[in-house]
């Protein structure tokens, strides 16, 4: 057999066997050739008789040899199974807990839940099923590397072992995803919680690990096979309990991280809910079920139309018109934010035209997008295929934007300046943007948030933040816009303020690219070729707009 081969377990019993059946024989021959051959030899020593037959002691000496094999073989085969055993005990401990940190694995955690909840009725108790995650692990492995990354996770590991009752099973489910399942007296889930807050107050402490300082944080998910008020729930098995854990492990991420939530019925909806969003949206990209609305933007002086916004909206088949507040952190999350944006962007581009060379295009880009390096070259690449002019684009970014890679994102907008796209500062006062973040960004424009332009209605605190902002931007000689200009209130408030740009439900709803032609249509302001096929030869139309609103 060569060293690739493993051992036929059947040969070697057959081998075993036959060296088991050769001792046997070999105690038997002894007994008779012994009793015939040892009275003769020991006669034949003491010089009264014959000496033994030659034959006969030849005999006694191989069943002599023989049961000493034997005996040896038998002893080896002791050892082999012993070390059997002792392998197959390892690999069962291999195959049910985790390596590095020694808890158990997914798999066994099943197996130890069902063990657990049927000892647990049994005795008139309840069971939880806890699951934890790290919040933002992925950063200490990037910055630390993964052996300190491991480590940490040991640590996290023992203190919270450290924490549990001694019949308590631990579980490491996956890379930084912990559970542990446990019985507690019916009716008391406040004991639950107070071991979770013991176990948040743990896991905040500093860990050391190979000199370095590392802080963690966790979102829990809770789930019982009892009712809050004591009472026996539907009969659930360990995989329902893994499963109710995990949704609300999703739902205090989705809460903000670093908290925990008991399972309730209408996380399993919102999950679901979730789900058919996921899927409508994949379709809905495929069937261009996102289409592009546009809200306008008028001078406040003037009351000329200068611009619009374009605004997401998905015209889904199955849930009708879902508004971007919904759809787009989804997408973002599902890693389609690009393509979704880049597929509205193409529509746009060639909506916007059709309209009059002084009209501008504003688009709302996403943080998520601005960590793509090549973002600038992207948008680039895809005014020359729509024969747009970058003079026309502005492109919107928020302030969240400049926290994540302050250098890459100056340099994309530098890259896009250079080409002529024009830059705004969007939501300006919802964020963190600092002075000197103003001062050496290269942006053309700063857009006043709504929240601050509502409160214009309040006559004590009517101008003082919005003054301030305006005054912000007249220092920095940045032209403003003011989003969410909803009434006549507001719009008179905003003329006594100076030169301003204004965007609005007093100027009309978004609407869609063949309302917005046939708005510019009546006045005036589509393009060349559009304004002669549209209005025909001699007619004319006004260059100012009415805010009524027109939708």
């Amino acid at each position: 057999m060569t060293e690739h081969e493993s051992p036929n377990p059947l040969k070697s019993a057959e081998r075993d066997v036959v060296a088991l059946g050769i001792a046997a024989a070999a105690i038997l021959l002894l007994v008779a050739t012994g009793g015939a051959v040892v009275p003769d030899a020991v006669f034949s020593l003491l010089g009264s008789g014959q000496e033994p037959n030659r034959l006969l002691v030849s005999a006694l000496l191989l069943n002599i040899a023989l049961i000493i094999f034997g005996w040896r073989r038998y002893q080896e085969l002791t050892r082999e199974i012993a070390e059997r055993r002792r392998a197959e005990d390892q690999a069962r401990l291999l195959a049910a807990t985790d390596p590095l940190t020694h808890c158990l694995n997914r798999r066994a955690m099943i197996e130890a839940t069902e063990e657990l909840r049927e000892r647990a009725a049994m005795r008139g108790e309840a069971v939880v099923y806890c699951m934890i995650d790290l919040d933002n692990f992925k950063q200490i492995n990037d910055m630390y590397g993964h052996s300190c990354g491991d480590a940490a996770l040991v640590k996290l590991a023992e203190r919270i072992r450290q924490l549990l009752p001694r019949e308590a099973r631990l579980a490491r489910l996956g890379g930084d995803e912990f559970g542990f399942v446990m019985a507690y007296p019916v009716g008391h889930m406040e004991r639950i919680d107070d071991l979770v807050i013991r176990l948040f107050a743990s896991i905040a402490e500093p860990l050391e690990v190979r000199q370095v300082t590392v802080e963690l944080s966790v979102s829990i998910g809770l789930s019982t096979d009892h009712e809050a008020d004591g009472s026996p729930g539907p009969v659930v098995d360990a995989e329902t309990l893994m499963h109710r854990a995990d949704m609300a492990l999703y739902h205090a991420k989705k809460q903000g991280r670093n908290r925990h939530f008991w399972f309730e019925t209408s996380m399993e909806n919102e999950l679901r809910f979730r789900n058919q969003l996921e899927t409508g949206i994949r379709r809905g990209i495929g069937q261009n079920e996102f289409v592009p609305y546009y809200e306008q933007q008028v001078d406040i002086d003037s009351g000329e139309l200068v611009g619009f916004e374009m605004l997401a909206r998905w015209h889904s088949e199955q849930l009708g018109v879902v508004s971007p507040e919904i759809f787009i952190p989804i997408a973002e999350e599902m890693g389609l934010i690009t393509q979704l944006s880049e597929q509205l962007m193409d529509r746009a581009f060639a909506d916007a035209r059709e309209w009059d060379d002084s009209l501008t295009l504003s688009i709302n880009i996403s943080p998520v997008q601005l960590r793509d390096p090549w973002f600038a070259q992207r948008l680039l690449k895809r005014l020359v295929a729509a024969n747009f002019p970058p003079q026309r684009l502005e492109i919107e970014i928020t302030e969240s934007c400049l926290h994540e890679n302050i250098t890459l994102v100056r340099s994309m907008i530098t890259s896009l300046r250079n080409q002529g796209v024009h830059i705004s500062l969007d939501d300006f006062g919802t964020g963190y943007s600092s002075l000197e973040q103003l001062r050496n960004l290269p942006f053309d424009r700063i857009k006043i948030d709504r929240s601050f332009i509502s409160e214009l209605r309040q006559p004590a605190s009517r101008s003082r933040l919005v003054d301030a902002i305006i005054a912000l931007g007249r220092g920095l000689d940045l032209p403003l816009t003011a989003e969410g200009v909803e009434d006549e209130e507001i719009l008179d408030a905003l003329r006594s303020m100076g030169k301003l740009k204004a965007q609005g439900y007093v100027y009309g709803k978004p609407e869609t690219a063949d309302q917005v032609r046939e708005r510019l249509a009546r006045a005036g302001k589509l393009g060349k070729a559009q304004g002669v096929r549209t209005l025909g030869c001699g007619q004319t139309g006004s260059t100012s707009l009415p805010h009524a609103a027109n939708s």
